[in-house]
């Protein structure tokens, strides 16, 4: 895969770009908002040193085309550009052009359609210009918001694994979700 560190996406509303080490306090404050952390498998930040070390990863991670996670900011909360989330494409298979897709918003941002504007420009990326064949997601059962928002784009649910993982020490199910490139060119 390419290296996506210079990687930035334009939305009618949206900008989408590399973590920085700026971003740190807006990390931390995802990372330990209620909502965003509701269903995630990773326990909520405890110091600013947290996200430092999680954007200090991203940077490799995205220079070696390993991983492309971009923090979703307003346009019109430039020149604050606050971020109000984070999308990613990990799990990237050159020989399978495949990726698993994960994303998710600050608690105050919902229900506003920025997510739905994100994940389009992301999906649109990954299946032109890095050739994916087929995009996976793997959410809890009970987040019906994410749940809403995959079918909303077009996946379709291909089944749920038992006590896949655990959220906030509990062992939980994960239903899994695909979208094929073919589906994507087709969608209105």
């Amino acid at each position: 895969m390419p290296a996506f560190d210079h990687v930035i996406l334009q939305t009618r509303r949206l900008r989408l770009r590399p973590l920085r080490e700026t971003d740190a306090p807006w990390v931390l404050a995802l990372f330990t908002d209620a909502g965003f952390m509701r269903f995630g498998t990773t326990p909520p930040f405890k110091s600013v040193d947290e996200a430092r070390a999680l954007i200090a990863r991203d940077v490799k991670a995205m220079a070696s085309g390993e991983c492309l996670r971009l923090g979703i900011e307003r346009q019109d909360d430039q020149p604050l550009m606050g971020l109000i989330g984070l999308c990613t494409l990990f799990n990237l298979n050159a020989q399978c052009r495949s990726a698993e897709v994960g994303y998710g918003l600050v608690s105050d941002a919902w229900g506003q359609g920025f997510m739905h504007e994100a994940l389009v420009a992301l999906l649109d990326y990954g299946f032109s210009e890095l050739a994916l064949n087929r995009v996976e997601a793997d959410i809890d059962p009970e987040n019906t918001r994410s749940a809403k928002s995959l079918d909303r784009i077009g996946f379709t649910k291909e089944g749920q694994l038992r006590e896949s993982c655990i959220v906030n020490g509990v062992l939980t199910d994960s239903a899994r979700y695909g979208l094929l490139q073919r589906e994507w060119n087709a969608r209105p």
